[in-house]
């Protein structure tokens, strides 16, 4: 059975705002849980005139709030950027707020360019890429022990410096665990740990299905989950026609391009995307943008995202569509959901 979800990064188009973005994210996750889809995760972007999502932890709050049964998530917590008991504290607040409906996912990416990871820093020394792992570990031992585990059992071991302190509100439930990764390396550290995995494709479609692949491989059961689960984030545009998925999603290519540019801004209308001066050079690259995401008719992308998953191996999707016009954005949700037959769209 195939399980979609959606990514929110909470775009801001040409001619909006952030404050108008962060609506529309509210707006597009109480018509998510109507039509059926299982999970609602939200990006943590910096710096950027191109997102409002800077803060997962309160679009989480604000989401779990407007809606009443989807899970909802990070997608990520860039753990580099914070300490592990306080990421647990915000999480287990959460899970105490809303139990059983709450995902952390984590990421190892900055979600910003380097300058802007360096003033993210949590005080003059900066948490070192390689020890990713160990802040892991020590954000598993808070969580587990906040929840009433301890030595082999899950938390911390009895000498373990940190005995004794707790990730407040403590109590019973855990939030579901993700690791988020473009590359190879978020799939070991998910099959280190043995979570669940999801390979952000829509970066990084070059990658095939090789960290898939090596997060099964070395896939390490875990007390928190027995055999390994992946999903695929993906990008999508469906509408009506062909013809029509494919000029609403020219706004969108337009801002990938600049993307690769160094020059991303606002995303621009489709009329702007339609008459771009394109250099030759230019289209070669739109060519290959195109590419990158599935856009076409409800038929067509149905059809494209099954082969993607008998190909990696999945039936567990992430969803996510940019698009200028909110109103777009949740037409093409619509139209998927309509497709996969989601039990919301059967009942509308």
């Amino acid at each position: 059975m195939v399980t979609l979800s959606i990514l929110d990064q909470s775009p801001i188009r040409s001619g909006g705002s952030a404050a108008e973005a962060l609506a529309n994210t509210l707006d597009l996750a109480r018509r998510a849980e109507a039509l059926g889809y299982h999970r609602y995760w939200l990006a943590e972007h910096h710096n950027t005139q191109s997102f409002a999502g800077s803060a997962p932890e309160i679009m989480i709050t604000a989401v779990a709030a407007a809606t009443k049964s989807i899970h909802v998530g990070s997608a990520g917590v860039m753990l580099p950027h914070y300490s592990p008991l306080k990421v647990a504290e915000l999480f287990r607040l959460l899970e105490s707020l809303y139990p059983g409906r709450i995902d952390l996912g984590l990421g190892r990416a900055p979600g910003s360019d380097q300058r802007t990871a360096r003033a993210l820093q949590p005080g003059p020394q900066a948490y070192p890429i390689d020890v990713f792992p160990q802040q892991i570990e020590l954000l598993y031992q808070f969580l587990e022990d906040a929840n009433g585990l301890s030595g082999a059992d899950g938390g911390f071991p009895a000498d373990h410096p940190y005995i004794g302190i707790h990730a407040t509100p403590r109590g019973p439930g855990m939030p579901d665990m993700w690791m988020l990764g473009s590359g190879g390396d978020g799939a070991v550290y998910a099959s280190q740990f043995g979570m669940a995995y999801c390979f952000a494709h829509f970066i990084n479609q070059d990658a095939g299905t090789t960290p898939i692949d090596v997060y099964r491989q070395q896939f390490k059961p875990s007390r928190h989950l027995a055999s390994p689960h992946a999903a695929i984030a993906i990008s999508v545009m469906v509408a009506e026609t062909e013809e029509e998925a494919e000029r609403i999603a020219a706004a969108r290519n337009l801002w990938v391009m600049h993307l690769l540019q160094n020059r991303a801004s606002t995303f621009p209308s489709i009329e702007e995307a339609l008459n771009y001066p394109y250099t030759e050079d230019e289209k070669v690259m739109m060519r290959a943008i195109r590419q990158r995401s599935i856009t076409g008719n409800p038929a067509q992308v149905r059809a494209k995202m099954l082969a993607m998953g008998d190909e990696y191996g999945v039936d567990d999707f992430v969803i996510l569509t940019i698009t200028h016009d909110h109103a777009d954005r949740v037409k093409s949700y619509e139209l998927l959901a309509e497709a996969f037959g989601l039990q919301g769209a059967r009942a509308a």
